[in-house]
This record gives structure tokens, sequence and C-alpha cells, in this order.
């Protein structure tokens, strides 16, 4: 095999892989909102959730994909984990369709014979104005360079009945009985590892089997050790990850790994059963066919190919409908491995929603990342409240804790917006759509006015502080005041959240509602001010109190301006 050759082997896995992705990506541009109300809706019960990810896994060719959006969804209260659990096992089904199609049209149709006149269409779709046609072309385009890649791939690699010592050497690795068996499961489980695509080393397998590198029974084994390095790589992804990231990766592999168990004790059989499957289909029983399977025998090579994605297949059917009864003891697992942090208040802070692992889906991850813009405003909202339990405290003591919790809420403010910054600096880098890339900027300025919410209210805790150092305190009739002004913020905060819902599900037609909150604050603050500006002049208010109720005020009308300022923004990206 010379070096021209093994170059041209791993560019054209490059190509497959590539064009995988492609694929994935133009799939989910077109469909990305589609999908994730599809997958809220039929998960009423563990089969729907089963049908769920079989049905979306299948469409989009990407189990990691359907992964980050029940992630998202267990984390937005919107699935609960055992729904989650019942989506993964149907994306386990979904991803053996990957398999099908190599298998058929790679090997037995061999569409890459259509793969360069459909790039024409890809092309012309891919320069059409309109972004949904743009998708679509890119979706061709990925199509065609995942069979060409995998043609280059059956081409550059060698005949090895060609160079007959290579063969022995592979036979000697296939002749140690079980043990073989584990090796090549160990290698499958590397092999998809290293490659980050379980459906890149089922194809691996198809040309390895094809060409008879490999026997059918050592082909069978990577594919289960293809299933057990795919829930390495979710582990890896997710390791950074939140709590329930951790626990949906964790189901995952448990799901996968005990599959592997039972398909290992019962090898033989469970080998039989996928030959008896082929040869209701008129074909040969390709557990028998050891080293035979060769180019040149159509039906050996057939079965040989059809046999493995048919133990793909019935590997994650049979493990479905036997764990499918046991999720919730698989949910108290997940729950027992990886527990809850101790401190309940510290994780509220964290990222929730996002994720590790969702970039190689930046569609998706983008609404991730909304999904944490809403907690963040949530957590903003929490600190408002604060704030009005400052203005009226007389107690030291309470008040100092107060203070500290409100300096708190801005550094976490800082970090979060930081955060949500890079992952949207990530997402950015990837391949989005047109109208995705203008809400990301959208979602910029939300974190940036966020932030400013906290540094807001910091800033009043200083005033306050400020007033007691100086022995100033406010009467009754100041604080209810400065209590009407910190609720209409408050009614502002809601249209805002409101705006953010409707915007995050696509309902988002006008944003009177943030209008009327900051017309609100607006006329209030007129009100106050001119009220306050009299009393002093009658001698009614102590001068320097009244200077500090005075900056709490445009402190809290400034809090509206930020507040309106986010509604804007999203008007522009959403409506």
């Amino acid at each position: 095999m010379g070096l021209l050759q093994i170059f041209t082997l791993f560019g054209a896995l490059g190509m497959f892989l590539y064009g995988m992705n492609l694929m994935s990506s133009g799939l989910q541009k077109a469909s990305g909102d589609k999908l994730r109300s599809f997958l809220s809706a039929m998960t009423s019960n563990p089969f729907k959730g089963v049908m769920t990810g079989l049905g979306i896994t299948s469409l989009i060719q990407s189990s990691s994909a359907t992964t980050v959006m029940v992630v998202s969804f267990v984390n937005a209260g919107l699935l609960t984990l055992a729904q989650a659990i019942g989506v993964i096992m149907g994306a386990n089904i979904g991803t053996t369709v990957t398999a099908w199609l190599v298998s058929w049209l790679g090997f037995k149709a061999d569409i890459s014979i259509l793969a360069v006149p459909l790039m024409l269409f890809g092309f012309l779709f891919s320069n059409s104005k309109r972004n949904q046609r743009q998708n679509i072309g890119e979706l061709i385009v990925g199509f065609s360079l995942l069979f060409l890649g995998l043609s280059f791939m059956k081409e550059s690699v060698p005949d090895l009945n060609q160079t007959p010592q290579v063969l022995e050497f592979v036979k000697t690795w296939s002749s140690h009985g079980f043990g073989s068996v584990i090796i090549f499961l160990v290698f499958g489980t590397v092999l998809t590892l290293i490659l980050q695509s379980s459906s890149a080393t089922m194809a691996i397998t198809l040309i390895m089997l094809s060409m008879g590198w490999i026997p059918f029974n050592m082909a069978c084994a990577m594919v289960l050790g293809e299933n057990i390095g795919t829930t390495i790589t979710a582990n890896i992804a997710a390791s950074v990850g939140n709590t329930q990231a951790k626990r949906a990766a964790m189901s995952h592999t448990i799901f996968n790994v005990f599959g592997v168990i039972w398909a290992l004790v019962f090898f033989g059989p469970f080998l039989k059963l996928v030959g008896g499957v082929i040869e209701l289909f008129g074909l040969p029983n390709p557990s028998t066919a050891g080293f035979a399977v060769v180019a040149s025998d159509a039906d050996t090579s057939t079965a040989a190919l059809y046999g493995l994605s048919m133990l793909h297949t019935l590997f994650n059917t049979i493990n479905m409908f036997i764990l499918i009864w046991f999720i919730k003891y698989i949910e108290k697992a997940v729950m027992w491995i990886i527990k809850a942090p101790k401190n309940a208040e510290t994780e509220v802070f964290r990222l929730k929603y996002i994720s590790a692992g969702p970039l190689d889906t930046p569609e998706l991850a983008a609404e991730q990342a909304f999904d944490e813009i809403i907690h963040f405003a949530e957590i903003s909202r929490k600190g408002l409240g604060y704030v009005k339990m400052a203005v009226s405290e007389s107690n030291p003591d309470k008040f100092e804790e107060l203070r500290c919790k409100l300096v708190k809420y801005e550094e976490i403010s800082d970090r979060i917006e930081y955060e949500i910054a890079s992952f949207l600096n990530e997402v950015s880098l990837g391949d989005i759509s047109k109208t995705t890339s203008s809400r990301v900027k959208a979602m910029y300025k939300v974190i940036g006015e966020l932030e400013s919410l906290g540094d807001s209210g910091e800033a009043i805790s200083r005033i306050l502080n400020r007033r007691n150092q100086h022995k100033q305190v406010f009467d009754e009739d100041t604080v209810n005041k400065l209590l009407s002004m910190v609720a209409a913020v408050y009614q502002a905060y809601g249209a805002m959240l409101d705006n953010l819902v409707a915007a995050h599900k696509g309902k988002l037609a006008e944003i009177s509602n943030a209008y009327k909150a900051e017309e609100c604050i607006n006329n209030l603050r007129n009100y106050l001010r001119e009220a306050q500006i009299e009393e002093i002049e009658n001698g009614a208010r102590n001068y320097q109190a009244g200077v500090y109720y005075m900056d709490i005020v445009s402190e809290l009308e400034r809090m509206g301006d930020f507040i309106i300022n986010i509604s804007q923004a999203l008007e522009k990206a959403y409506v």
C-alpha cells in the first residue's frame, strides 16, 4: 500500500466526515425549530419518546444533535429525565439508518455515480437568495460528498488476496476465539473515539468486511465496540457541562453498555438470529461465511453488508424493548451516580442550559444559548427582589447581608455574561444561517443589558450604604414611593421575560407591553422628581436624604431603559 494510497484513504475519510457534517447541518438549519416543537410535543410516554428520538435522528443523521435538544429540554423543564432517556433510546435506533443507507446506496446501488451531477443542484440551490434554498443546497452537497468519500475509501482499500502476508496477519488476530471478539470490540471503541463519529466507524467496518479484511463475526464485534465508543465521547463532552447533561450522557452509557454485555453473553445465538433474519430475504447466512466475504461473491457480500446493518438495528431495538420497562430505575441510577451539587443556590448561578457538545450543531446551540439567556433574566429579576428588601430594611445587620447579596449578584451577572458571550463566539464561528446569525447578534445585546441591570442593583446598594454612613434615613412615605418605583420596574421585567419566552417560541409579534411598562416607569420618575423638588423647596424634606432618594429613583429608571433595550433587540431579530 503506497504512500499516495494511504493519503487518498484518509482524504476520502475526511470527505465522508465532512459530507456527513454538512448534510446534518443543512437539515438542522432547514428544520431546527420544527424539530424542537416536535420533540417537546411527542414525549408524553416512553414509547412516544422512543419514536420521537428515532424519527428525528433518522432525519438529521446525528444522534448528538438529538441529545443536545434532549438535554436542553430537560433543563428547561419541558422534558423529565425519564422522558429524555426514552428519546435517547430512540436516537440509538435512529443512528442505524446510516448503516442501512451506506450499505444499500453506497455499496449495492453505488449512488456515487449520481453524486457529482447532484453537486450541480446543490451549487444552484446554495446560490439562491432564499435562506431555505441555501440550506437545502448545503444538504445536497453534503449528501454528495458523503457518498463520494465512501466511494474513494472503497477504491483506496487494497485487496488482501493480493497481499497474502497481511491476510495471514489479520487471520491471526481473528483466530483467538472469544478473545478475538474482545480485541475487535476494543478496536471499534477506540476507532470511534478517534474519529468522533460512530457513523464513520460503521462505514469503515462495512468497507473492511466487503473487502474481506475481517470475517463477519469480527465486524459484528466492532459494531458493538462502536456503541461503547460513542457513549465515551458523550461523557467526555458532558464532563464540563451541568448536572443534567452528565446524567443524560450517563443514561446513554448505561443503555449501551448493558446492551453490549448481553450481546457478548449471547454472541453466538445473537449472530445466528441475525443470520436467520437475513436468510428470510433469500440471502446466505453471513454468520457462517468467515473470510469468504469478497467483492466478487455478490450474494455473500450483500448478505454480510445487510447482516451487519441488521445486527446494529436488532441490537438497539432489542436493547430498547428490554430497558424501556426500567426507565425509572435507570433514572434513579444516574441520579445516584451523578449527584446534584450540595449547594443548590450555587448551581443556579452556573450555566444551566448550555452543556458541552452542542457546538457540532450550531443551529441548536444558538437555541440553547437563548434558554440560558432566559435563565439569566430570571436571576436578574431575583436580584431586583433584594433591591426591594434593601430599600425598606432599617436593621443595619440585615441591610449589610442584603448589600452583600446585591454585590454577589453583580459578580454573578458579570460571570454569566462572559460565559454566554464566549459560547456565542463559538457558535458564530460555526456554519449558521443568516437568520440565526442575526439572532446571535441580538443575544449579545441582550446579555449586555442584563449585565448592566446587575450593575444597577449593586449601584443602589452603594447609594443606600452611603446614606447609612451619613446617618440619613428614609421616612415611611419615601420608602413607599421607592417601592412603587421598584414595582414598576418589576412589571417591566415581567414584560421583558414574556417577550423573551415568546421570541424563543417564535411567537413574538410586537412589544407594546414593554413600551407601556417603560412609559409607566418614566411617568412615575417624573412625578416623583417633581414632588421631591417641591417638598425640598417647602422645607418638608431633608436635602441630603433627598439626594440619595433621587439617585435611587434615577438608577431604577436606568434599569427600565436597559429592560426596554432588550425587548427592542428582540423586536429587530425575531419579529
